[in-house]
């Protein structure tokens, strides 16, 4: 078996610096695999649209490379955050085309020893996973399983990861037609990309709580403490790129605050899919299906400033039945799972 080389590649200014080849090669190796796992390509994303993500400096994002010929075939992705030393993330891929030659497990274990090297005590990865016959491994949460004999399950056991929780897929056809109505004491506010000045302090908080409110079973996911300036720097980025992010917040009248938001991912081109990102309710607001009515808003301001999308696609936890059961009242539809696993060092 070849020897390989890992390398670090660069994480370009932009999507098209000079610098930028090696990026734009691994995002779209990790596009083609996704579209193999899934059986189709709605979950592609442009190297464009990811790379604010990579340049936020509270979430430093390395990225990997095995070469053949001089062109990368696999990668593998290594994030963490800066104000936390125990967990990283990463995620290995490599194109159909150079599997079982070793590229996989070279970097898996470039990964394992440059976390240890980090201090990490562990790594969280993810691994989507089609559906198959025979044996499946069910995780842990008692919600969801994966096939036992797939290359990705049999890999992430090989490497010493253990399955913690299932992510669920879904798929809604637009367009919808929806009724929003929100309860006594509640009212609903939206923005486009930039969050209003007075809202500022309350986003902030409420995405530093969607680190620690949504489930994560045994990942025991950090809490990744989201400030004003950093939210304010996020904007910024994403702002230069080719999507639009579309927010629906509800606010408690009585004391002002926003007790929960969603927001939508909108990429420039009518005929791709929409992403659905963070949607969170505080907890001391639940009860009110406030879940449900932001979803609908969200979905009613979509429809209004932004028609003609084929549709929205969206990931949970299969553990939280919460959301899946708002999403499948809405009209949501699974398409595919994925397993989250765990390796402690």
């Amino acid at each position: 078996m070849a020897e390989w080389v890992v390398e670090e590649l660069v994480v370009p200014s932009t999507a098209t610096a000079e610098d930028a080849a090696d990026f734009v090669a691994a995002i779209e190796i990790m596009n083609r695999t996704e579209a193999e796992a899934y059986g189709h390509d709605e979950l592609r994303l442009f190297p464009e649209e990811v790379l604010p993500w990579w340049q936020d400096s509270a979430n430093p994002h390395r990225l990997f490379g095995i070469r053949v010929d001089g062109q990368v075939v696999g990668c593998a992705t290594y994030e963490y955050l800066a104000a936390d030393a125990g967990s990283c993330w990463s995620r290995i891929n490599v194109l159909a085309s150079h599997r079982q030659q070793g590229i996989g497990s070279t970097l898996a274990t470039f990964i394992d020893d440059l976390a240890r090297g980090d201090g990490r005590s562990k790594i969280v990865t993810f691994f989507p996973s089609p559906d198959a016959p025979g044996e499946r491994l069910a995780a842990p949460t008692g919600f969801g399983s994966v096939p036992a004999g797939n290359p990705e399950v049999r890999f992430a056991l090989r490497h010493g990861y253990r399955l913690e929780q299932i992510e669920r897929g879904s798929r809604l056809t637009l367009p919808v037609t929806v009724t929003v109505e929100p309860p006594a004491d509640y009212r609903l506010h939206y923005w486009i990309n930039h969050t209003p000045p007075e809202w500022l302090e309350q986003m902030a908080l409420l995405s530093t709580r969607m680190s620690t409110d949504a489930p994560t079973a045994g990942l025991d996911e950090p809490e990744d403490v989201v400030t004003v300036e950093r939210l304010l720097e996020q904007e910024a980025a994403i702002a230069d790129g080719p999507r639009s992010y579309l927010h629906a917040a509800v606010e408690h009248i009585p004391t002002g605050v926003l007790a929960g938001y969603t927001t939508l991912s909108v990429p420039a081109e009518i005929e791709r899919s929409i992403n659905q990102y963070t949607t969170i309710v505080l907890k001391e607001h639940r009860g009110h299906r406030l879940g449900m009515l932001l979803k609908l808003a969200n979905l009613d301001h979509l429809q209004r400033v932004r028609p003609g999308y084929p549709s929205i696609i969206t990931f949970n936890a299969e553990d939280n039945r919460f959301m899946l059961d708002v999403n499948e009242a809405v009209g949501f539809v699974a398409i595919g799972h994925e397993g989250a696993w765990r390796k402690d060092l």
